[in-house]
């Protein structure tokens, strides 16, 4: 079942918000484990503050199976990636060319375009983005080191550099690596509200800077 960008759940309803975040082999860890904490955290705190909203968080893989992520971590995910999702982050990797040859996931990628209301990059997922054609037209960031490798492949008229995110409504990227927290914390601000994404960023005990990002 698809979810159209429309039926996204407002700050103040009351429906779960389903937020898929993708492993892959040779994903980065801090790249996906910095945004779950995130999310589990906000939702954590959502609960110890009784409130009705929720931020259902599971980590899925292209088939469900498991993992190895860069450096030989093991990684088990809930599950396979559908697209009745809300949110879906696209984590990046070391060595993101291996991973763009994977058609599968591309394809998965490209079918999220129209599916899922808010699909989100970290570090060198753009990458990926890209390659599935969701950045066309729209601005976007990515590692530092590689933005303008990224710019070589898709065009350099998105290009934004020196930010932590970019915001484009249906797409949202973050640099690299840490960037990815500060991204989530966003993206709780969008789902929830600014009050929830400072307390989330305390817990965590992150220094976040609203405005280190820019929406277009």
């Amino acid at each position: 079942m698809c979810r159209p960008a429309d039926t996204l759940p407002s700050s103040d309803g009351r429906a779960a918000i389903r937020i898929g975040l993708l492993v892959f082999d040779e994903v980065d860890l801090l790249d996906f484990g910095g945004p779950y904490e995130v999310f589990l955290t906000a939702d954590r705190l959502l609960k110890r503050q009784r409130d009705e909203r929720s931020l259902e968080v599971r980590a899925v893989s292209l088939d469900g199976e498991p993992v190895t992520a860069y450096g030989g971590v093991g990684l088990v995910p809930e599950g396979a990636l559908d697209m009745d999702l809300d949110v879906l982050v696209v984590p990046g990797a070391i060595d993101i060319g291996v991973v763009l040859a994977d058609t599968e996931l591309i394809g998965a990628l490209q079918r999220s375009r129209d599916a899922v209301p808010i699909v989100a990059s970290v570090c060198t997922g753009a990458f990926l983005l890209g390659e599935a054609g969701l950045l066309e037209g729209r601005r976007w960031t990515t590692h530092f080191e590689d933005i303008d490798l990224l710019a070589g492949r898709i065009g350099t008229d998105g290009v934004t550099r020196g930010v932590q995110w970019v915001d484009s409504g249906s797409v949202v990227t973050a640099g690299g690596l840490s960037a990815g927290i500060a991204m989530a914390l966003h993206l709780v601000e969008r789902l929830v509200d600014r009050s929830h994404a400072v307390a989330t960023a305390r817990q965590i005990e992150y220094r976040w800077d609203p405005e280190a990002g820019v929406t277009s």
